[in-house]
């Protein structure tokens, strides 16, 4: 035999035994994407959101995995915007996953469960709370966190406890921020609580002066804002050097530490709506303290429920012993999973049988306090 062929010999041997080891290495492991904003205005929820996702993969894989198997996270970056949304729901059908932990904004989140339900991959966002997401009838579109349209009535309710006299409904033009503002200016008006104004504001802005000489010419007291907190904490502080006294609150798009940096004490007292504090949870004492030995916070909105969605995953593999996803779908549908978020089970939606809301106050400096336990009300 030649030098030249024994050469190509041993590469073609090399090639081949590299082969046999990725065939091996995949077929004892399980894919889960991981779908959200690594980069953008709202990357802190994105971090909350890998971090509950990977804490989960880890403490799965360190017990024995799933059916022996290792989970592997596969992590993709959408920025929150619906067309990269798209293209990552794209990649994702390339690269053969067919589980996914995502996406977080509802924006984004929708058009990339029309792809994921159209190539039969398993969805569950942890923080997507629009609607219109599961209302279309899909199979395999899951999330493990509430509904705008309970977070609505939740906080109208709770401010029509507080009798103001005039209050305004601002969003921010976006899916998730006007969806839910519409609710609340729905409820309130069923409430007999009267809306002055419902306006949209730009995201991005750094000015609002405009709209709130108007919040002052219409004497409102109260303001309830659908978006996030990059926007909020600029309404509170120019509100506060305006002289504007009214009350605010959002939703769980607002109640974001960084919004205390923005604001600054003007964050003092602003209500918002959540999900409940699981890492407060005596049951999650383990877990909790699991976050803080990697010097990770566990108590932000979409940590805890990222960590359920994996578990779901894990537990509708096991339940139906296979990983063809449309069994796993199946099978999550017909379950209930044991989570640090409670016991799961989900409608013929793809949501959850049972999620409350709770209504927190925020403080300057200081942890948030219970203003409502059950947001049911």
């Amino acid at each position: 035999m030649s030098r030249i062929n024994n050469k190509a010999t041993q590469l073609l041997s090399a090639m081949i035994l590299a082969g046999l080891a990725c065939h091996s290495m995949a077929a004892d492991s399980i894919r889960i994407g991981i779908a959200g904003a690594k980069t953008g205005p709202v990357a802190q929820y994105g971090d909350m959101q890998f971090s509950g996702a990977r804490m989960a993969i880890e403490q799965i894989n360190a017990k024995g995995g799933v059916d022996g198997k290792q989970l592997v996270a596969v992590e993709y970056d959408d920025a929150c915007d619906p067309k990269q949304a798209v293209a990552v729901a794209n990649k994702v059908v390339n690269d053969g996953v067919k589980f996914v932990v995502g996406h977080l904004c509802s924006s984004s989140t929708q058009p990339a469960s029309d792809i994921y339900e159209d190539e039969g991959i398993v969805m569950i966002t942890p923080a997507a709370t629009s609607p219109e997401l599961t209302a279309r009838g899909y199979k395999m579109v899951f999330r493990t966190i509430g509904l705008d349209n309970a977070q609505g009535p939740a906080a109208a309710r709770y401010i029509a406890q507080l009798k103001p006299t005039n209050v305004a409904v601002l969003h921010d033009k976006q899916q998730y921020g006007e969806g839910i503002a519409s609710s609340v200016k729905d409820i309130l008006g069923k409430e007999g609580i009267k809306v002055a104004m419902f306006e949209g504001i730009n995201v991005g802005e750094r000015d609002y002066s405009s709209i709130l000489a108007k919040l002052k010419q219409a004497n409102v007291d109260f303001v309830y804002f659908g978006g996030y907190h990059p926007e909020m904490g600029l309404l509170l502080r120019q509100a506060k050097e305006k002289g504007l006294t009214a009350r605010f609150m959002g939703p769980e798009g607002v109640g974001n530490d960084s919004i205390s940096q923005i604001a600054k004490d003007a964050s003092e007292g602003m209500l918002v709506t959540l999900p409940k504090s699981f890492d407060q949870d005596p049951a999650n004492k383990a877990l909790v303290e699991a976050f803080e030995a990697k010097k990770e916070n566990p108590s932000g909105p979409f940590v805890l429920p990222s960590y359920s969605a994996v578990e779901v995953i894990a537990g509708g593999i096991a339940a139906a012993k296979s990983e063809d996803p449309e069994k796993v779908a199946e099978a999550i549908h017909k379950g209930t999973f044991k989570t640090p978020t409670g016991d799961l089970s989900f409608d013929e939606k793809g949501d959850l049988k049972d999620f409350k809301f709770v209504v927190y106050e925020w403080h300057y400096g200081k942890p948030k306090s219970v203003a409502a336990e059950n947001a049911g009300l």
